[in-house]
């Protein structure tokens, strides 16, 4: 570590090293959300709000960097007209200097995400892939990069999570690397060039960006993404309860500190952290707080205006055909919460095939989770958004048999109440409960591909990320130890993309769910 630290000090004495603050401006998990959304009593986010906040700060703040922690794309119909261009607008216009790579960068395949770069005026960001055998991104995609920053370097450092080929489309020519040692190289090489300032843009993951921090010497601060975690100080009703302090503190190998951000989702809060380092590169002061991206805020004008011209075309698309249902599809309340229904079984068997990449065997959908029926004859993205209108994603996680009973007694525990945690199953399982016997010892069977559930046997099971997280009174998903996978792929392109690839949908209930001693 002494030798290290010397090391550092030289090089930084080489490079002409003075103290330096810097302000950090970041986001992460945009997810296309050009517009404000709704939380609890007030609206958030929106990126004519965003680029009047970022040119505010950008224009006082001693040293500005702005910066993304990845996941510009997916999640709007914004995404599904314009994949990701319409954000790199305004990504450029507000300056952003930037960004690690996501997972949902590639949800489209690598081509996306090169025009995106194509069109990018900064850096986009990932040590740990090699993009070399893939010729639109070869490139377009660096470990790191450099910025002057007050006169002197700072290097910038990208990662994304090793889930990648899992969770979305990379092709087989991106390869990834092993995380901790493609960042150690870039380290490095920063160092190796008299670099003692370093900022890993990561989309790992608040747990993971916590264990680089223990185990990668030389980072300074995380910018982080794919969690969609919120951590600071707020006075706020309509917040969740933040996951740790802004920013969290880890101590790194070095010996020094390493500073740990991230700003939520979708834009609903501007991260700003002002961190000042020594002449040798060490963390000496630093003080900030996301900044709530509420309405009392100003909106940049030009900014509006072209939110408002790239809104034309999503009125067409929310009229756009996407399939076809001649007997149409119940998806009653009264029916989801009690009873299998043909919309249900459509949602469960769409989770199953969108899922099945990462390995998953069975699908559930909480009868709350269904929202609408759709009537007999074409069905549009509009009819499709009122089954889905959530922006929920989808989780996989391993369970064993005893969790799945579990889970299915608390589904029916309440059958009487028309409660929205009645469970829903993919094709191939079924369950029966008996009405006649007490909550917590209703479910008579269950079978999977026509035998028996193991208790002992661990199956791979998808879900809506609301109800792997505990939602519905859920503690048995909530507090499950085993692989939990959440893919970011949003509730509405599944039920989507699930129409498109079977253009006639007429699902009906088929004996998936059995119900015995009904009260008449």
């Amino acid at each position: 570590m002494k030798f290290w630290l010397l090391s550092a000090a030289l090089l930084g004495s080489v490079a002409g090293a003075a103290p330096l603050t810097v302000t950090i401006l970041h986001t992460d998990d945009l997810h296309g959300h050009l517009d404000p959304v709704k939380i609890g009593q007030g609206t958030y986010g929106g990126y004519a709000r965003q680029t009047a906040l970022v040119r505010s700060y950008a224009a006082q703040d001693p040293n500005p960097l702005v910066l993304s922690g990845g996941d510009t794309f997916q999640g709007t119909l914004f995404y599904n007209v314009y994949q990701g261009l319409a954000d790199v607008l305004f990504m450029n216009f507000q300056g952003y200097q930037a960004m690690a790579v996501g997972n949902h960068e590639f949800d489209n395949g690598p081509e996306a995400l090169a025009r995106f770069a194509q069109k990018a005026r900064f850096p986009l960001l990932a040590a740990n892939l090699d993009v070399s055998q893939e010729a639109s991104l070869k490139d377009l995609i660096k470990p790191y990069a450099v910025l002057n920053v007050g006169g002197q370097k700072v290097g910038l450092i990208g990662a994304v999570t090793p889930d990648l080929p899992l969770i979305s489309s990379p092709g087989d020519r991106v390869k990834m690397l092993e995380l901790m040692q493609s960042l150690r190289n870039s380290v490095q090489a920063l160092q190796g060039q008299g670099i003692n300032k370093v900022i890993l843009l990561s989309h790992l993951g608040y747990t993971l960006e916590q264990e680089v921090a223990r185990t990668v010497p030389g980072i300074d601060v995380i910018v982080g993404g794919h969690s969609h975690t919120l951590l600071g100080t707020f006075d706020n009703k309509d917040f969740p309860t933040p996951e740790g302090p802004y920013p969290t503190v880890v101590q790194n190998p070095d010996g020094n500190r390493t500073l740990l951000v991230a700003a939520w989702e979708w834009g609903k809060v501007l991260g700003r952290l002002k961190v000042t380092f020594d002449d040798n590169g060490a963390v000496t002061a630093y003080e900030g707080n996301p900044i709530a991206v509420s309405a009392d805020l100003p909106e940049d004008p030009t900014a509006k205006r072209m939110i408002e011209t790239l809104s034309v075309p999503i009125a067409n698309l929310r009229r756009q055909v996407i399939g076809n249902t001649v007997q149409g599809l119940n998806g009653n309340r009264e029916i989801v919460r009690k009873r299998e229904s043909g919309m249900a079984n459509v949602l469960a068997d769409a989770a199953l095939e969108a899922a099945q990449k990462a390995g998953a065997q069975i699908a559930f959908v909480n009868g709350g989770g269904v929202r609408s029926s759709i009537d007999a004859g074409p069905i549009t993205f509009e009819e499709a958004i009122t089954v889905q209108p959530f922006g929920n994603t989808l989780t996989v996680l391993d369970l064993t048999g005893a969790e799945i009973k579990r889970a299915l007694e608390h589904g029916v525990a309440t059958w009487s109440e028309n409660k929205g945690q009645f469970l829903h199953v993919s094709k191939g399982m079924s369950y029966t409960f008996d009405l006649s016997k007490p909550a917590g010892s209703r479910v008579t069977a269950v079978t999977f591909n026509g035998q028996p559930l193991d208790d002992n046997k661990t199956y791979t099971v998808a879900m809506n990320t609301f109800t792997a997280n505990g939602g519905d009174g859920f503690d048995v998903f909530k507090n499950a130890k085993g692989r939990r996978l959440d893919t970011g792929t949003l509730d509405i392109d599944i039920l989507v993309n699930y129409f498109k690839a079977h253009p006639t949908v007429d699902a009906q209930p088929e004996g998936r769910i059995v119900i015995q001693n009904e009260p008449k």
